[in-house]
């Protein structure tokens, strides 16, 4: 096969792609993750994690529970953290070197955050996790991994979801949604699309890089991604 179309990607993955139905991190999710996973890395792909930890605790809707926003978002923040040493535990059981760093510092779990230390474990073959999103309240996951993106030099953002691209309505709940194949930066913004915050839409735009939102539950999906198939929604200016 020829080359991969992309040399260091920024991968996001959901919280919820780590559950099964019982469980908040179920095991055949995680393996099925880390497979899509080394099959890229394989390639010579050089390849940063961003996690969400909606499976464990979603920051937003814990104020539900009479948390304090900013509160109820650190919460979350320290739930990706737990899907982050998740995913490398897994990793490292398949001989694949693995860095986690945190926006929230906290030495004996994880590195602390240092964007030229984390360029360097790309260069040295590291997949690079990271975990804490931003380190601030107010701000999504899809927020940090866009900022982690534009960061690190990543040629693309590739988002993993259960949802085989982006629709102009839940497909879930309405059969009769149209999936777009291609669509631009500014018409997520104004469609009002909900495929991810307009703040992490705005700086992929600013930095021009691409998003690829796709269904990475479909064995061999990121691998065909990177080799340019058409998989799921591109979105570019």
């Amino acid at each position: 096969m020829d080359n991969p179309k992309y040399k260091r990607i920024l991968l996001k993955l959901s919280g919820e792609a780590f559950r099964n139905d019982s469980e908040p991190i179920g095991y055949q999710s995680l393996v099925m993750l880390a497979e899509e996973i080394e099959s890229v890395y394989k390639l010579g792909v050089e390849v940063a994690i961003v996690v969400g930890g909606g499976n464990v605790i979603r920051g937003i809707t814990s104020s539900s529970l009479s948390i304090d926003r900013a509160t109820a978002d650190y919460m979350g923040m320290l739930a990706t953290v737990i899907n982050a040493l998740a995913l490398q535990a897994r990793l490292e059981a398949m001989g694949i070197p693995t860095r986690v760093q945190t926006s929230i510092e906290m030495r004996q779990v994880a590195e602390l955050y240092i964007r030229r230390r984390a360029i360097r474990h790309l260069e040295k073959g590291r997949i690079v996790i990271f975990g804490g999103g931003t380190g601030n309240p107010f701000f999504s996951t899809d927020t940090a991994a866009a900022l982690r993106a534009a960061e690190i030099g990543a040629e693309v953002m590739i988002k993993g979801t259960k949802v085989d691209g982006i629709y102009d309505s839940d497909p879930l709940k309405n059969p009769n949604a149209i999936k777009y194949t291609e669509v631009k930066y500014m018409d997520i913004l104004s469609k009002e699309l909900k495929v991810m915050d307009a703040t992490a839409v705005s700086l992929c735009m600013e930095n021009k890089i691409p998003i690829i939102v796709f269904n990475i539950s479909e064995p061999g999906n990121l691998k065909r991604v990177l080799y340019g198939n058409e998989i799921g929604t591109i979105v570019k200016g």
